[in-house]
């Protein structure tokens, strides 16, 4: 846990925190109702170490980070942002990069060399912070296929 004041970062890890998380997730993540999002998030931290992380400003959650700890040929040993959402209430007021820079510093006491994320292409006011504020480079487009069951 980070502490600064009334502010810290603080990993989930129990089903009444991801539940209490659940309404600024939602704002991202707004197809999942909070069965789903439960059955998902357990499936993840269970199968692929997935890591959930809440910035606190005076005991209120203000943002969320969602990661993985991955291996590929093509970036090594990297994290994988999978979600990223400040409530859209206290946007603006660097909650987002605090967490990222909480992530890089994660990354870095774990061996891990690189931090890598998608944004939806609709996402144009993210792409600017990630691009603008936090030094990210577009480096590939993500494809997506549903297959139908």
């Amino acid at each position: 846990m980070t502490e600064n004041k009334s502010m810290y970062i603080k990993e989930l890890t129990t089903i009444k925190e991801w539940t209490e998380a659940f309404p600024v997730m939602n704002q991202l993540r707004t197809h999942l109702n909070l069965n789903t999002y439960l059955e998902l998030l357990t499936e993840a931290q269970e199968k692929e170490n997935y890591k959930i992380n809440a910035l606190y400003n005076k005991g209120d959650i203000v943002a969320i980070i969602g990661f993985m700890p991955m291996t590929t040929l093509y970036y090594g040993r990297f994290i994988w942002v999978c979600d990223l959402v400040t409530d859209s209430a206290k946007r603006s007021r660097g909650y987002g990069e605090q967490l990222l820079t909480y992530t890089y510093e994660w990354a870095k006491e774990n061996g891990y060399e690189c931090v890598a994320l998608s944004s939806g292409l609709q996402r144009k006011e993210a792409h600017r912070f990630y691009e603008g504020k936090m030094n990210y480079k577009k480096g590939s487009y993500v494809f997506k296929k549903n297959i139908n069951h």
